[in-house]
């Protein structure tokens, strides 16, 4: 029975419940040692002087390692920097702070306790230093880029600003998103433990082969002389891509306390040294005809780095291919703050950008008197303008007419504050959803063996998405096996390299790395089946034998013995398999993309400004879907995290000292599940030959995208306020 598509429940899900899953911090070593970061408080300056002999004499206390006895590293601990995955960390190497968060010391103890104790009565005496901490005022000096990973930070087709002069509608807006801060259920943490000149680590990672590059690079280590481990992941959506200062931190202690060290960050630590999402503000002009039709859209980002590099949210890469529009021009800048540098959080780029371009479309329909649906729908794009290429598949005409449908969107009433339920003002607003459909290089590998088991290893990681099962069910498929004889290894960097799980790519990368390697496994092993003299099948044609559920059987009915038995006869009673996976030609055949549309519907209290969204509908097109449950799981998760963009979400940071003042889930505000209405969630069909191997695309991110916008929209019909900067709060209604 084909597995693909089916809502199979999580191969790991009983673990989880039973608690047997053991994440980084859960794991222990004989002679285990507690390490606590201790932070700046100062956003600019230099360290003057360090009392650490008091701390040193406290009970149970191990070592106390600043930047005048910590280990020297190659390039001042800067061997490894290559965004955007090998940051620039603070590893200890000098008395120079950057911004308040940034680490300055690391404190080790016996116990976590003693660790706790100390690092919070080390006192350092710093030099303070005028800090940039004003996005508006350091926003004059906004700088480009250059490029955004692989893209130019600007670009340009056609002449937009010639064309919106000619339009006869236009829009010239103004659009803000808050700095935001990942708060995983589990922090990050790492334990360190070195066996001779060999370093093992546990760590909470999106990327285990990636951390084990940049640790290795960073002590001037070989990459095999690094392993790194990390089974389960409990939430990372971007925070943990990257290797921070407190993996080699952790390293370094261990080194010099020749014991294992584990070091766990305290909420508050999340927010700072392990990035974030950065402020954005957002320059959105639309131009349209008497029809709607777009003539020109220029939309131009400002976003903040760090003093100590560049990391740019790319909001203006959606405005490119997203509509069909003849003169197109986009710019990114950056305005460099005195705050630890930012990261991908989840649809990095896309989430605020969104929102921007949302927002506007509605804005634009509304001075052109069209319906927000019927105004995407006239500027739909068939092809990729900016890239000059056709899409390999592209269900997002179904996607609208779908959610809509199941929305009720006809029955909307156009005119703002026309509709009410009772006390509340009632808004629909939609908006559009897409991420790009990336593929990265990734391997696999099987054995096969005679107990009829199959063991597929990558080393991949499951950040709660549902690794584990998926790739089961891909194997399994593959194979011909049950999906109860696959079992899918992954996160350590002993097993094949697969990239990092971010940019909702694991799926379409290590999946077709898995496909791949578990039919080499099973063509090895039907061959060997049709050359064996002591198998049923020998002598038969290749073509005619089929593996299934675990049997080798032949096309005439007649002829079959189990796929163990044929094993347990081959060289080492075993068939392995390995392969590797990677994009081919067919990215510069086809651009391609995940698409959705969401619309969402809004009540607010006209005199308390509250806002509630009691249901949200939405229809993706994502390729083949490997399980329709994890699928489900995925889009929900987007959208939910949308609410919370629209309505919650805001790091607070105090200007005058650059701290941030709610860093901590009580004052950080997420949605609860009393926040969190009906989600309607539709998968289209979509059958997508080009994207790989499986025909699967991306969702982890793309649930997330243009959810906020259409809020914001929900909200300006609900009571004809028009909000441009998130989060959408009551004291902005009022």
């Amino acid at each position: 029975m084909k597995q693909t598509g089916l809502p199979m429940n999580r191969v790991d899900g009983e673990d989880k419940v039973c608690g047997t899953a053991r994440y980084a911090a859960e794991f222990t070593l004989p002679r285990l040692a507690h390490a606590v970061m201790v932070q700046s408080p100062v956003a600019s300056g230099r360290i003057l002087a360090i009392d650490g002999k008091p701390v040193a004499a406290m009970p149970g206390v191990l070592a106390v390692l600043t930047h005048e006895n910590a280990m020297k590293l190659p390039k001042g601990g800067k061997a490894a920097v290559q965004p955007p995955q090998g940051r620039v960390l603070s590893l200890l190497q000098d008395d120079a702070v950057h911004y308040a968060g940034q680490p300055v010391a690391v404190v080790v103890a016996e116990t976590l306790e003693q660790a706790t104790a100390a690092a919070a009565a080390l006192r350092i005496r710093y030099e303070r230093r005028s800090a940039s901490l004003s996005f508006a005022a350091a926003k004059g000096n906004a700088y480009s880029p250059g490029k955004i990973q692989e893209s130019e930070a600007d670009t340009a087709r056609g002449d937009a600003s010639r064309a919106a002069s000619a339009a006869a509608k236009r829009v010239d807006l103004n659009y803000a998103t808050p700095m935001e801060h990942h708060n995983p259920m589990e922090p990050h943490a790492t334990l360190a433990t070195w066996n001779g000149d060999h370093l093992t680590l546990y760590d909470s990672t999106q990327h285990v082969a990636g951390v084990q590059k940049t640790i290795a690079k960073t002590f001037g280590m070989q990459a095999s002389q690094v392993r790194v481990r990390n089974l389960f992941v409990g939430g990372g959506f971007g925070g943990k891509g990257s290797a921070w200062s407190h993996v080699a931190l952790a390293a370094m202690a261990a080194r010099h306390t020749g014991r294992p060290v584990r070091l766990v960050l305290q909420r508050p630590q999340l927010f700072g040294p392990v990035g974030g999402r950065p402020r954005t503000e957002q320059v959105v002009k639309l131009a349209a005809d008497g029809q709607g039709r777009l003539a020109a859209i220029e939309h131009r980002a400002f976003s903040n780095t760090s003093a100590i590099e560049d990391w740019t949210e790319s909001c203006a890469l959606v405005t490119r291919m997203l509509y069909a529009c003849p003169n197109v021009a986009t710019s990114h800048r950056l305005v460099k703050l005195n705050v630890g540098t930012p990261t991908f959080q989840r649809a990095p780029g896309e989430a605020t950008g969104s929102f921007a371009l949302e927002s506007a479309m509605d804005e634009l329909a509304a001075e052109a008197g069209i319906d927000p649906l019927r105004l995407r729908l006239l500027n739909y794009a068939d092809t990729d303008l900016e890239k000059r290429l056709p899409y390999s598949s592209k269900a997002l005409r179904a996607c609208y007419e779908t959610a809509a449908e199941r929305f009720g969107w006809a029955r909307r009433d156009p005119r703002p504050r026309s509709m009410r339920q009772g006390q509340w003002l009632v808004g629909m607003g939609m908006g559009t959803a897409t991420r790009p459909a990336k593929r990265s290089p990734a391997a696999a590998s099987v054995k096969l063996t005679p107990d009829g088991q199959a063991v597929v290893r990558s080393s991949t990681e499951d950040l709660g998405t549902g690794t584990y099962t998926v790739m089961t069910q891909i194997a399994a498929d593959a194979l011909g096996y049950a999906p109860g004889k696959v079992r899918f290894e992954l996160g350590d960097t002993d097993f094949p390299e697969a990239p990092v799980s971010a940019g909702s790519m694991t799926v379409e990368s290590v999946g077709s790395a898995v496909h791949a390697a578990c039919q080499l496994a099973r063509h090895e092993l039907v061959r060997l089946a049709c050359r064996d003299p002591l198998s049923p099948l020998s002598g038969a044609s290749l073509a005619d034998v089929r593996l299934e559920d675990g049997w080798l059987r032949h096309a005439d009915g007649k002829r079959a013995e189990p796929a163990s038995a044929a094993i347990a006869r081959a060289p080492g009673a075993a068939i392995e398999a390995s392969a590797d996976s990677k994009p081919g030609d067919e990215t510069e055949r086809y651009s391609m993309h995940s698409f959705g549309a969401v619309f969402c519907e809004a009540h607010v209290d006209p005199e308390l400004g509250i806002v509630r969204v009691p249901r949200v509908v939405g229809a993706y097109g994502v390729g083949t879907v490997i399980n329709a449950k994890t699928a489900h799981s995925q889009i929900m998760g987007g959208i939910v995290w949308g609410i919370s963009q629209a309505l919650h979400e805001e790091s607070l940071l105090d200007e005058r000292y650059g701290r941030f003042v709610n860093a901590n889930l009580a004052e950080y505000h997420i949605p609860v599940n009393a926040d969190i209405g009906d989600i309607d969630i539709t998968f289209v069909p979509e059958t997508d030959p080009h994207v790989n191997a499986i025909g699967a695309k991306g969702l982890g991110e793309v649930g997330m995208t243009g959810v906020a916008g259409a809020i914001a929209n929900a909200v300006y019909h609900a009571t004809g306020k028009r909000i441009r900067e998130l989060p959408i709060r009551l004291d902005k209604l009022l």
